[in-house]
């Protein structure tokens, strides 16, 4: 995707072959800016703290933190060191402990001289799997798009997705947001209803930052007014990220994806979820049960980051004094809310039959 007209992803590595280049997410969209990954570490303190977030891009992020580890020190304890350190970053996401499996289990049958290089190698090819999923999420997903926009009447197709799957949340295309992206290039008029997301505001900050980038017409609402424009017809359809799905259907997303998807089902909008396949669980079944719900800082809940009018930002606390906050970063959306899951693959319902359907070649516990 592009930023000021120039191409960007937002996880690479730099002249030097070793060291890993990203997009500083937390500082948007005030500033533009990256930053560079030299040790395990940094790496850590990158995904912990959100410079880099969404589900696809902590698990690159956590296979650079590999090579980042290995370089250093190519060690079996090392590379297990890494593995640990890395994977207690973020607990939700299962792409992490994907990431780190694939790559331990790549590596650890290598000899030490070999593992840096076959590292990056590995990292790399993550990469680039990542975009060719996302990309193949975008074409199912344009398909089903020309079919709704086919039956409407006028124009343009009203979207509205939470939290931010874009191309920020991925290395490239995004997850929700690409089939909006294939949308926009194909012709297809679009626009987006962004959710603001509290209450660390990705959909203001990331999503309808990236938006506007690309073109793609978007008007920011707050968190609860989705239901209502529901009501009056002027959603037809909504489409949000995961970042664990199980292996029958259950999407663990962004706090507030739950609250939309109710208000979807009692207004016949079609919720869809875009799910590349890196993100199932296939251990698990019941989601509400079963799927870790990370829960951060209560200063995200009580602080927030503005711009002034002579254009320097700045962080402000606006809670009452002495008030308890509770910041929860996920819910679970069941099911039998879903209406359909966009894969890389093409679109099925979420269920287990479904999604056995389309990954014949996966089954549970593995």
């Amino acid at each position: 995707m592009r930023v000021d007209g120039q191409p960007y992803r937002t996880i690479w590595v730099a002249g030097d072959g070793k060291t890993v280049e990203i997009i500083d997410q937390t500082l948007l969209p005030h500033r533009f800016a990256t930053i560079q990954l030299r040790t395990l570490d940094d790496a850590a303190h990158a995904i912990k703290s959100m410079q880099v977030r969404g589900a696809p891009l902590i698990g690159a992020a956590a296979a650079y933190g590999i090579c980042l580890a290995v370089n250093a020190d190519p060690s079996d304890e090392a590379l297990d060191r890494a593995y640990d350190t890395l994977l207690a970053t973020r607990p939700t996401a299962v792409n992490l402990r994907w990431a780190l499996d694939n790559m331990r289990a790549h590596l650890r049958n290598l000899p030490r001289d070999r593992r840096v290089a076959a590292a990056y190698a590995r990292a790399h090819d993550i990469c680039e799997d990542d975009v060719a999923i996302n990309s193949a999420i975008g074409d199912h997903g344009l398909t089903m798009l020309r079919e709704i926009a086919a039956r409407k009447k006028q124009r343009p197709l009203n979207i509205l997705t939470h939290c931010n799957a874009g191309w920020l949340a991925a290395v490239d295309w995004g997850t929700a947001l690409a089939p909006i992206y294939k949308a926009q290039d194909s012709g297809l008029p679009v626009h987006v209803w962004v959710d603001e997301t509290r209450p660390r505001n990705q959909g203001m900050s990331l999503t309808a930052w990236e938006l506007g980038q690309h073109g793609v017409k978007h008007t920011v609402i707050a968190d609860n007014v989705g239901g209502h424009l529901m009501q009056h017809g002027m959603v037809d359809l909504a489409i949000v990220g995961t970042d664990r799905t199980t292996a029958r259907g259950d999407v663990c997303n962004k706090i507030g994806t739950y609250l939309k998807a109710l208000a979807a089902k009692d207004n016949d909008v079609p919720f869809y979820v875009a799910l590349p396949s890196p993100t199932i669980d296939w251990r698990l079944d019941d989601g509400i049960r079963d799927i870790p719900i990370e829960q951060r800082d209560g200063e995200e809940l009580s602080h927030i980051s503005g711009r002034l009018p002579d254009g320097s930002v700045v962080r402000v606390d606006i809670s009452p004094p002495g008030s308890a906050m509770a910041n929860f970063a996920f819910d679970v959306t069941p099911a039998h809310l879903i209406t359909g899951l966009i894969t890389e693959r093409g679109i099925c319902r979420a269920s287990a039959d479904g999604l056995r359907t389309m990954f014949p070649d996966r089954v549970s516990g593995n």
